[in-house]
């Protein structure tokens, strides 16, 4: 097995050619990049990281709070009740009484942290995850929700948190995309979740929909040149790229043609470095074994995810799997049999990497986090589903600077709001970039007139949580 070390020397990242310095204004904070040539360059943080990557496992939809990660008892005892005792709340659409958890409970590793049944596998990493009972957001609607939390804003009007990622730190692989989305078709909102907005375009998401039994040749269309050869596309490149030097000259700051350009040599350098990196086939039978369902199989959510570990294995900066295509884990309807079925199919797979991060000795520099856009209703919608709930729901968290094993924060007796040291997303997304060793409040892009930052004039860093 090939070190972490060995797989980037091997792949050429290019870490020496600008090193740490990275790009700083007078002010200490990363400004836009002088040239194209550096955009993804290695940057200095503000201050020293305990992470380096991030995996975002998106259970897009809204998973139950009360059927995952945060036990309500009183639902059974007040079962069918109505909860109209919680003074100034109301869900987005009408909700009947109190309906109570089928699946059941259990104190999990050795601090006793509450998991559901439903997440067998991925409890036995119970003393490595921080689950955060305590989340709220601003409105009930997928589309804001979703917005809100891959950027902190409620409109499509700000940069994906990967992207400010990208933008305050640049990446260790120059020959890869540094922030990358694996997701089965579009979402909610589709590829504005992960757009770059005003940031320069070299800094969204990369967008990629691999099926199961992809080729690795074919993870981007069109990315091999079969009529060239490699050292006549370099020489191709370099009289286009200097074209283009020429045609910038006389516009000098253009942010667009900037990353234009960045794009062109990141497509070639692409050719040889994406197919190996994606060829998760190419593991030994044992790891392929850890992802694998329990019908025998490797689903999509268990390659993304061993997709995942290659990725930052390789210095990849971000990486995000959405669970499903549309909106899977929005329960209006059949919301336990839904969630079982979910459930089954993402539980090995978490557990899988966190294993594998583990093993790897990649968990020491990585987040992990999990969630969705809010959490759902502890009352019943139609009878048997549970309607969108951002009064109160739950997150966790796993990996380097994180304390396991521990519960932070609470909601009511229902699991309705948040009621105990309540975490906005903004605090959420300040915590994830204290971690990667950036202050969200020096983290600024000026655009438009004003000093822009991914949690706008809120969020704090959840110092409770951290190891």
């Amino acid at each position: 097995m090939q070190t972490r070390r060995e797989i980037l020397a091997r792949m050429g990242t290019g870490l020496g050619i600008t090193g740490l310095a990275g790009m700083l204004n007078e002010s200490g904070l990363a400004g836009p990049p002088t040239s194209a040539a550096n955009y993804l360059a290695l940057k200095a943080p503000h201050y020293k990281p305990r992470i380096k990557h991030i995996i975002h496992l998106y259970m897009n939809g809204g998973p139950s709070q009360v059927d995952t990660f945060d036990p309500k008892p009183a639902l059974k005892t007040h079962e069918g009740k109505r909860p109209d005792m919680i003074a100034g709340l109301k869900t987005e659409n009408t909700t009947l009484g109190l309906k109570p958890s089928p699946f059941k409970f259990s104190k999990c590793g050795k601090s006793g942290l509450e998991i559901s049944e439903l997440f067998k596998e991925t409890s036995r990493h119970a003393d490595e995850m921080c689950v955060i009972r305590s989340m709220y957001t601003d409105v009930p609607n997928h589309e804001p929700s979703m917005f809100m939390m891959n950027s902190g804003h409620l409109q499509a009007l700000r940069p994906s948190y990967g992207s400010w990622l990208l933008y305050g730190l640049g990446t260790e692989n120059q020959n890869l995309p540094g922030y990358v989305v694996l997701c089965p078709g579009l979402p909610v909102n589709g590829a504005a979740n992960w757009g770059n907005r005003f940031l320069p375009g070299v800094y969204q998401g990369c967008h990629l929909n691999l099926p199961v039994d992809f080729s690795p040749k074919d993870v981007i269309p069109h990315l091999e040149n079969k009529g060239l050869s490699a050292t006549a596309q370099r020489n191709q490149l370099d009289l286009l790229q200097q074209m283009n030097a020429i045609h910038q000259e006389e516009r000098k700051a253009e942010a667009p043609l900037d990353a234009r350009i960045a794009s062109f040599e990141m497509a070639f350098r692409m050719q040889t470095a994406a197919p190996e990196a994606f060829d998760w086939k190419s593991e030994p039978a044992s790891v392929q074994a850890l992802y694998k369902g329990t019908d025998g199989r490797v689903n999509y959510f268990g390659s993304s995810c061993l997709i995942a570990r290659r990725l930052v294995e390789r210095g990849v900066r971000v990486v995000q799997i959405y669970s499903g295509a549309g909106q899977p884990w929005d329960t209006h309807g059949n919301n336990d049999g839904q969630h079982r079925q979910l459930c089954d199919a993402t539980d090995r797979p978490i557990a899988a990497l966190l294993t594998d991060l583990k093993r790897t000795g990649l968990l020491d520099e990585t987040l992990v986090v999990w969630g969705g856009e809010f959490g759902r209703t502890p009352a019943s919608q139609g009878g048997d589903g549970r309607d969108h709930n951002h009064w109160g729901f739950s997150v966790w968290l796993a990996g380097g600077g994180i304390k396991g094993g521990m519960a932070y924060g609470a909601t009511d007796e229902f699991g309705y709001r948040a009621a105990e040291k309540r975490v906005h997303v903004h605090d959420l997304h300040a915590t994830m970039l204290h971690l990667m060793g950036l202050d969200h409040k020096k983290l600024i892009y000026r655009y438009g007139g004003r000093d822009h930052r991914l949690t706008d004039v809120s969020g704090v860093v959840i110092e409770d949580i951290l190891a």
